[in-house]
């Protein structure tokens, strides 16, 4: 029997490479003779980086970058197998749980490290990019990271604006002649599940400037500020951003990746999927493995569930998921593809003897899944 186990991690609990390897060690002792392969998975956003540097067996490297707050930090990025591809998380550099609570600030934090990681890759060969943008700590529209590859952000005096969304509503000039001609033969793939514009109600600042520090007045301010910025840009280059789906991703990040870089923004469990040849595996598979801590109602929303089970039921290929927690109105998963949902928690426990005691009770889910595959294969 070919098994593939492709689960997402738990989050706070495990990674999904040590998921992986607790299902894996559940098949193999109940069907010892089965072919297992591993393959650990994101859906964009947390773990993207490492899913996709071990599942291409790359390597990851350390650069001295600066965080949201300009301070020196040490953070990872990843070239993939073809020495051409570079993988980078924002929220290595510019991520907001590298912040204190008392430190989130969104008119003053920066994505400029971000930039650090892009020029790093640049120099090292990379002619592809793909890039997440989750857990942003930012609201500068991603002008930190565009400044870090050359542009330059001007004021009425020609002077350079201070880093973070804060200044945005300074700006009066933007000044492209130095940015990074590298760019410009780079395909650039970004991992974004969200749909907002850069500005309103429904943009950048509204909609995820408050969990980035910023209180309402603030969120006010920035959003007047994106809104500036926009008409700057639409003025200096001809580029109207400002209501493009994705525009407003990552406190506006979205729209520099796609007016400076040539960005395209696409489902991050797609692009994982893609990236790591999932649709090769499953040609060959008997049956999938999945799972991630919790499914729920979102779980149909570009979750990585959603994604292999679509994915494999081209191939007719029967999808089991492994979770922690099972949420409310799951039906539509089934319709997807997915066959079955298995809980690990055998008994009434505490959530944080379920998260402690998590690797034993995935292999034991694990093999009684496949003690009733085997009965039936008989």
């Amino acid at each position: 029997m070919n098994v593939v186990i492709a689960p997402d991690s738990f989050k706070e609990c495990l990674s999904a490479k040590e998921v992986a390897l607790n299902m894996a060690l559940g098949v193999a002792e109940i069907m010892p003779e089965a072919e297992i392969v591993q393959i650990p998975i994101s859906d964009g956003g947390e773990g993207m980086l490492e899913a996709l540097v071990n599942g291409s067996q790359g390597r990851f490297v350390s650069v001295k970058v600066k965080d949201p707050l300009l301070r020196d930090i040490e953070a990872q990025y990843g070239i993939l197998d073809d020495q051409k591809t570079a993988v980078i998380e924002l929220a290595k550099a510019s991520g907001l749980d590298l912040l204190a609570e008392k430190e989130k600030d969104p008119l003053s934090t920066s994505t400029f490290g971000t930039g650090q990681l892009i020029k790093d890759a640049l120099d090292k060969g990379c002619t592809k990019l793909i890039i997440g943008i989750g857990g942003s700590a930012t609201n500068d529209a991603g002008t930190g990271m565009i400044s870090a590859l050359g542009a330059r952000f001007l004021n009425a005096k020609g002077e350079i604006l201070k880093q973070g969304g804060g200044s945005l509503g300074e700006l009066e000039r933007i000044d492209i002649s130095d940015l990074d001609k590298r760019l410009a033969d780079c395909e650039v793939l970004v991992a974004c599940d969200v749909s907002n514009p850069l500005t309103g109600e429904t943009g950048a600042s509204f909609v995820y400037g408050g969990q980035k520090g910023g209180s309402h007045e603030t969120l006010q301010l920035l959003d007047k500020n994106l809104t500036h910025y926009a008409a700057i840009l639409k003025k200096d280059l001809n580029i109207a951003i400002d209501t493009v789906p994705g525009s407003g991703a990552a406190g506006g990040t979205g729209a520099a990746l796609m007016a400076f870089m040539g960005g395209k923004l696409t489902e991050g469990i797609g692009l994982v999927l893609d990236t790591l040849n999932m649709d090769e595996y499953l040609k060959k598979a008997d049956v999938v493995i999945t799972g991630e801590g919790k499914i729920d109602q979102q779980t149909l929303y570009g979750k990585t569930i959603a994604g292999i089970a679509k994915m494999a039921k081209r191939h007719n290929v029967p999808v089991i998921v492994i979770t922690g927690k099972i949420g409310d109105a799951i039906g539509g998963i089934y319709e997807n593809g997915v066959t079955a949902v298995f809980s690990i928690v055998d008994q009434p426990m505490e959530l944080e003897h379920a998260i402690t005691d998590a690797p034993r009770l995935i292999q034991n889910c694990t093999k009684a899944v496949f003690q009733t595959i085997q009965r039936f294969k008989k």
